[in-house]
């Protein structure tokens, strides 16, 4: 018997290839000690899986885009739906990358490996993994990267569920068979329309920076929507290759109204379930907008550089105009918003000639 966070459990000594064999039935009967013990540490009020608290506001240094280069809205996903806007889906579709939560503390890359590879070809990461040169995850948790994703499908028909959470033993030289939770993405999760007729405008979408990765964009647009309402959809951005969460999604609203109320509140709190994070809405900026004062007149016709999110402004300017409107009494301390490479807004001072 040892001690987890002062709960004490007794770990199962089922050798790792015969749990394998076992039908799911078995398998829960194996998993029922820590999941119990799991509902104890929630009551308290502390999480029973290291780690898991940690990645829920990590950046694993991806960024968290979302601002794309164009007037029309783009979205993650092929189609403009979700499994609750428009009924649900003939297949579901993973992202190869899988995060996996609660590892013991003294299991190894290696031996993460051979826990998983049964399911598919996968690399074993963890953020800052190749800087720190370490052989353990520091955080008790890591991600598996699937060469196909019908790996991921093949692990998450292996795992047991409890309270719509995925769990999967793992074990290490000191601790066999111990519980650890899977979280893959869906796909169909990074976008979610809540009326298909309404029209997604730019200019009343805004940026929501930090967002805990394993949100999905129906909560968020659920969130946003019971903050400011009028939300038509919300997005989460995903990095190109593997679909995965980059921590940071796109709300359009209906109406001015809503928007305006988003962005003059600068910082929002996401609450939902485990999740409790503050994190910052800045306007969506595009790169391909003309001045909103001389129509490019003044610039030669080139796109506007600065955006001016203040709510008496709300517009493109070129340098030339920015100089102009912003000489006069009251709008002086009014910061552009650019675009910079990773696609997040971002305030930079204005050099006055």
């Amino acid at each position: 018997m040892y001690r987890t966070n002062f709960v004490q459990v007794h770990p199962c000594e089922v050798p790792r290839a015969e749990y394998t064999n076992l039908d799911n039935e078995s398998k829960r009967l194996i998993l029922v000690p820590y999941l119990q013990a799991l509902k104890i540490r929630d009551l308290q009020g502390k999480p029973f899986f290291s780690g898991l608290d940690e990645h829920l506001n990590d950046d694993d240094g991806n960024g968290g885009g979302g601002f794309i280069g164009n007037n029309q809205l783009q979205l993650n996903s092929p189609a403009r739906s979700s499994p609750h806007s428009n009924g649900s889906e003939t297949t579901e579709r993973f992202s190869r990358k899988v995060f996996v939560g609660g590892l013991p503390p003294d299991i190894d890359e290696e031996e993460i490996t051979t826990s998983f590879n049964q399911y598919g070809e996968l690399i074993v990461d963890w953020p800052h993994k190749a800087e720190s040169k370490s052989y353990f995850p520091p955080k008790g948790y890591a991600f598996l990267l699937f060469q196909e994703e019908r790996g991921v499908q093949k692990l998450i028909e292996t795992c047991v569920p409890d309270d719509d959470k995925l769990y999967i033993t793992v074990s290490s030289p000191t601790i066999k068979n111990k519980a650890v939770q899977i979280r893959p993405w869906r796909l169909a999760d990074a976008d979610y329309v809540l009326d298909a007729s309404m029209p997604l405008d730019p200019r009343k979408t805004v940026f929501v920076g930090g967002v805990p990765r394993p949100l999905k964009a129906f909560e968020l647009a659920m969130i946003m929507d019971r903050l400011y309402g009028g939300v038509c959809y919300a997005g989460i951005d995903t990095d190109p290759e593997l679909k995965y969460p980059k921590g940071a999604g796109r709300v359009a609203f209906s109406n001015q109204q809503s928007y305006i109320a988003a962005i003059s509140a600068r910082f929002v709190q996401l609450q939902h379930g485990d999740i409790d994070k503050r994190v910052e809405v800045k306007p969506y900026v595009l790169d391909d907008q003309m001045c909103d004062e001389c129509h490019g007149q003044r610039c030669g016709g080139k796109f506007a550089p600065f955006f001016c999110a203040n709510v008496t402004c709300l517009q493109y300017y070129c340098e030339q105009c920015w100089s102009l409107i912003h000489a006069r009494e009251g709008r002086e301390y009014h910061k552009p918003l650019v675009k910079e490479g990773a696609d997040r807004p971002r305030a930079v001072p204005f050099r006055w000639c």
